[in-house]
């Protein structure tokens, strides 16, 4: 089926107000009109304008016929309904313009019940239809702190969704909600919250808000699938001798235990400290030796008296130095 551009036919665009789709109805059907006109087309042209206005006219038709628009229009011109898309209003009981209801195309009888067979019932052979469109799913992003992901928070939420005002136009409303969020939500997980998207037209079901979660970065630690990591200096006698240190978690502060002889790069795992659930993470200890910016004379008699003790210890023996 080809698809009909009603705001191409009146040479309007897709926000023009009422008024504007009225004075160019009348404009092109006095232009058309087979009685004046001596155009070679005029009466189809006058046709087409009458079926147009038909449609743009009527608050409830026009924001269906804008979904369709949307959702059915291809770019080779030809028309695929929305899948289960039926109108929810219909045509019917007379009050068309001065075209032929008659002979209106194809695209109009099978989208919105027809001129020629107005004022059949739905089930009665005719075209009158009462089953609704769904409205838009939405979706938004929410930027989380690595605490709230992890625990689970009650977050406001704004955003936009489109419906029709009572010319029918589509218009951006912004919408706010309280949502729940469970603990455990990683970053790029979505949240489906039913009926919260853009309102269905004709009664139909409304969408649905999809809310990707984004984790805001953190000062300390690092997030990798369900595991957090954070790295921890150790002095270079901690490193050497072993000892117990305080590390930072999200959920506070515990006490771990440093292996002797430990190096830089050496990762130690608190189990079950990383994102809940049913294969909860971990929290990834990194070691980093870290040495004084300055060491008391006591302090360089002891690493030279070291360096003499370990004499044979190459750190670059891996590299053939």
């Amino acid at each position: 089926m080809d698809f009909k551009d009603y705001y191409a036919v009146l040479g309007v665009s897709e926000t023009a107000p009422p008024e504007d789709i009225k004075k160019a109805y009348r404009k092109l059907a006095r232009k058309y009109h087979p009685d004046v006109s001596k155009e070679e087309d005029a009466t189809d042209k006058f046709q087409d304008v009458g079926e147009a206005y038909e449609v743009l006219k009527d608050p409830e038709k026009r924001a269906e016929y804008d979904q369709l628009r949307k959702y059915g229009a291809r770019d080779d011109g030809s028309f695929q309904p929305p899948p289960g898309w039926q109108s929810a209003s219909g045509f019917g009981g007379g009050g068309y313009t001065e075209a032929d209801a008659g002979q209106f195309s194809d695209f109009f009888e099978q989208m919105f019940g027809g001129g020629r067979h107005a004022g059949a019932e739905f089930g009665g052979g005719g075209f009158r239809q009462s089953v609704r469109m769904r409205g838009e799913d939405v979706h938004a992003r929410l930027a989380l702190f690595l605490e709230e992901a992890l625990n689970g928070c009650d977050k406001q939420v704004s955003f936009t969704v489109r419906e029709a005002d009572a010319h029918g136009r589509l218009i951006p409303r912004q919408k706010t909600l309280k949502v729940k969020i469970p603990a455990g939500m990683r970053d790029g997980q979505h949240i489906r919250l039913k009926g919260q998207g853009a309102p269905g037209i004709g009664g139909g079901a409304s969408g649905d808000l999809f809310l990707e979660i984004e984790l805001a970065p953190h000062p300390h630690f690092i997030v990798e699938g369900g595991d957090v990591l954070v790295t921890v200096p150790i002095a270079p006698w901690e490193a050497a001798l072993g000892a117990t240190i305080t590390v930072p978690t999200v959920g506070g502060k515990v006490h771990v235990k440093v292996p002797k002889g430990s190096t830089s790069g050496r990762k130690l795992r608190l189990k079950g400290k990383g994102f809940p659930g049913k294969h909860p993470g971990d929290q990834i200890v990194i070691l980093q030796v870290s040495m004084p910016e300055q060491h008391s004379a006591e302090a360089n008699e002891l690493y030279e008296k070291l360096a003499e003790l370990e004499k044979n210890f190459n750190p670059r023996s891996k590299l053939h130095l």
